[in-house]
């Protein structure tokens, strides 16, 4: 295999930051947050801090999520700690995506 150039590190370096990008898109749009969720930083809090964010909406945002990322999540695999920032998340789905 190749050595990656310094284009490919820049990317290869990001993807974390590309995955918190598309969740917070994916906040956005399953929230209706009309922007709001696209000013949201990994330290940003989700779960009691956006009042969109609620037991039926982590449902949606999770089937957003498992079909964004083509990606299955069950249950038992959600905890408060998953939901609590945007950061959290991000390494939630990182983590299982292979990102």
């Amino acid at each position: 295999m190749a050595p990656l150039d310094e284009r490919d590190r820049h990317w290869a370096g990001s993807t974390g930051l590309n995955t918190q990008t598309e969740l917070a898109t994916i906040l956005d749009d399953v929230l209706t947050l009309g922007g709001r969720g696209l000013a949201l930083g990994a330290d940003s809090r989700l779960m009691g801090a956006l009042p969109e964010l609620d037991s039926m909406a982590v449902v949606s945002v999770l089937e957003a999520i498992q079909q964004r990322f083509d990606i299955r999540i069950a249950d038992d695999d959600i905890d408060g700690r998953t939901f609590a920032t945007l950061g959290s998340l991000t390494e939630f789905v990182s983590a299982r995506a292979g990102r």
